[in-house]
């Protein structure tokens, strides 16, 4: 794996974690993070061994959203036409790379998570909290729009209401409030935050990769899917499962009452 500048990259088996690592900016987010995490996601999802990634931050944050004091190199902060460009070209893919990845991700939101850190949070297919932490959406506090996907994802959740409430009065909401609203699956303590996060990331990897990535799928689908064309798209998935390997050979573990170890093929 690539050993890179502003993140911290490390496997366990079958599980990847993927660390910010700007604790002294409480994880702004600069050029070459923002470019580091893109790299580290297309690596990641294109690697067979990895079944679940885990992305948090260093630090007592996860991610404080763009750097804002970072100098673009031109002579002055990164604005107008050069944010746009960053948010198409470089902010959004990592997004899709995680939102669209073939694996399971999961966001350990383990303190302040706020503006385009957010995004890449929410963009996770589960997420897990500590006590301590918070959602925040400053933008409209600063006279911007939320970006970074974040309006998409956000609607999906807990619809559009809420989502404007949300956005304009830049709330910051709390783990408890999160799970209510069915933006995060489990709140841990922050004592034992990592250690339960690991315990649940581990749980993940240790199911099926293949129904993990097909039933991902399949709901992405049903987003924007009738229900017959969900009833087909669910079929034409449910063949790939039954004609791989793992799902005849599950079945037969099953049968004789013992454990299978999956090979997502």
């Amino acid at each position: 794996m690539t050993t890179f500048e502003t993140l911290v990259v490390s496997t366990d088996g079958p599980v990847a974690r993927v660390a910010f690592n700007r604790s002294e900016t409480l994880n702004a987010m600069n050029t070459v993070m923002r470019q580091e995490l893109l790299a580290a996601a297309r690596q990641l999802n294109l690697d067979d061994n990895i079944r679940v990634v885990e992305l948090t931050g260093e630090g007592r944050a996860f991610g404080a959203g763009a750097d804002l004091a970072e100098d673009d190199g031109q002579g002055g902060l990164m604005m107008g036409e050069r944010t746009r460009d960053a948010l198409i070209n470089e902010f959004g893919p990592a997004v899709t790379a995680i939102a669209d990845a073939p694996k399971l991700w999961v966001a350990a939101i383990n303190g302040p998570c706020a503006g385009i850190s957010y995004s890449y949070a929410m963009a996770c297919d589960l997420v897990v909290m500590a006590e301590s932490a918070f959602l925040y959406q400053p933008f409209a506090g600063i006279g911007l729009v939320p970006d970074g996907g974040s309006t998409w994802l956000t609607e999906r959740l807990i619809g559009s209401r809420l989502a404007l409430e949300m956005m304009l009065l830049g709330e910051k909401i709390s783990p408890s409030k999160a799970q209510q609203l069915g933006m995060v699956n489990r709140v841990f303590a922050d004592k034992t935050f990592r250690e339960q996060t690991a315990e649940f990331v581990a749980d993940l990897a240790s199911r099926s990769p293949l129904a993990a990535r097909y039933t991902k799928e399949a709901l992405r689908f049903a987003a924007t899917a009738t229900l017959e064309e969900s009833i087909k798209k669910e079929a034409h998935l449910q063949e790939k499962c039954i004609n791989s390997e793992d799902s005849p050979s599950a079945v037969a573990a099953f049968f004789e009452k013992r454990a299978y170890e999956w090979k997502g093929r």
